[in-house]
């Protein structure tokens, strides 16, 4: 069953999560025992973030340097498979434009397809950390839409260099990113409301929020995408924050604003546990007035904040 199908069929707010995969060398075991922290609150389905590979320079002995390729954390599509396997979850391995080729994407598919994993959240990715402006890959993708087609292509039976396979019978699903505050790129909301529906044309079934602190910033999105002709799922995507760096670090990473009540209450604080304690208080309250709204899902990206986001569940599922 599809994420669409999945909180579709929910009469109540669905719960969803976000996982990180290990760094390279640190096993999975710590991953699992952050994943059955959060089981007892059925979570509908588990998104498993992708990372580029990033480009180093080793000195060799004649003084040269050679470049080479590094992941920093493999394992995406096995994290996902392994999760699938051992917990029965939906998993959505997130599909990413960033540090691929059109040809590896295609390798990658072809893996979810044998593993038997049809969900996918299809991103652009972030630009390296050595440019200025994202760059594709040569015979990469530049756009997520581009990205889309490629999968839509690969669901017809249609490789990369135009030869046909045969016709899978269980075609990839998937959802897209979307932004209360708008991208960081585009130039106003109403561009970036445009691609988002060029997005759910191309296919898209859902979309997830960036995360955000204000609710009236999500309010006022759904409002105006539902004006843009949007009528697919557009689940908000929450993180509680648990440390006074947080405070300044966030909003500045994820270009989104601290209502003002927040920013108020935040000045006030003196600790980290402090800091956790009101990142608590402010997503519960988030939460409770997101699901009277009747939001379909509330996604938590857990990274670093499991012990919050349990803290969160307790109190509203």
């Amino acid at each position: 069953m599809s994420v669409v199908e999945q909180i579709n069929r929910r009469e109540s707010t669905a719960f969803s999560i976000e996982l990180l995969p290990p760094l390279k060398g640190k096993g999975v075991e710590r991953l699992y025992a952050d994943l059955e922290q959060l089981l007892a609150f059925e979570p509908s389905f588990v998104n498993i973030t992708t990372h580029r590979s990033e480009y180093v320079y080793r000195e060799l002995e004649n003084g040269l340097f050679e470049r080479r390729r590094l992941y920093s954390r493999p394992g995406t599509v096995a994290v996902a498979a392994a999760i699938h396997n051992k917990y029965g979850l939906t998993v959505v391995p997130h599909v990413i434009c960033s540090g691929f080729t059109r040809e590896s994407t295609e390798y990658e598919l072809l893996d979810l397809q044998f593993l038997g994993i049809t969900d996918l959240l299809v991103l652009r990715g972030d630009k390296a950390k050595d440019e200025s402006i994202f760059k594709p890959e040569t015979g990469g993708h530049a756009y997520a839409i581009q990205l889309q087609r490629q999968i839509n292509d690969f669901n017809e039976g249609i490789f990369v260099d135009g030869s046909e396979m045969i016709k899978t019978k269980t075609p990839f699903h998937y959802g897209v990113a979307c932004y209360p505050e708008k991208h960081e790129e585009a130039p106003n909301m109403e561009s970036d409301l445009y691609w988002l529906k060029q997005k759910q044309d191309a296919g898209a079934e859902y979309a997830v929020t960036q995360l955000f602190y204000d609710n009236e910033k999500y309010f006022s999105f759904v409002k105006r995408a539902r004006e843009a002709g949007i009528t697919m799922p557009l689940i908000p995507g929450l993180k509680p924050f648990k440390k006074l760096s947080q405070l300044t670090v966030v909003p500045k990473t994820f270009k989104v604003d601290l209502p003002p009540l927040l920013a108020s209450e935040a000045l006030k604080l003196k600790t980290d546990e402090e800091a956790r304690a009101l990142g608590i208080e402010w997503c519960v309250e988030q939460c409770k007035e997101l699901i009277k709204s009747g939001v379909p899902c509330l996604h938590f990206y857990t990274i670093g904040a499991v012990d919050s986001v349990k803290a969160i569940a307790e109190q509203i599922y």
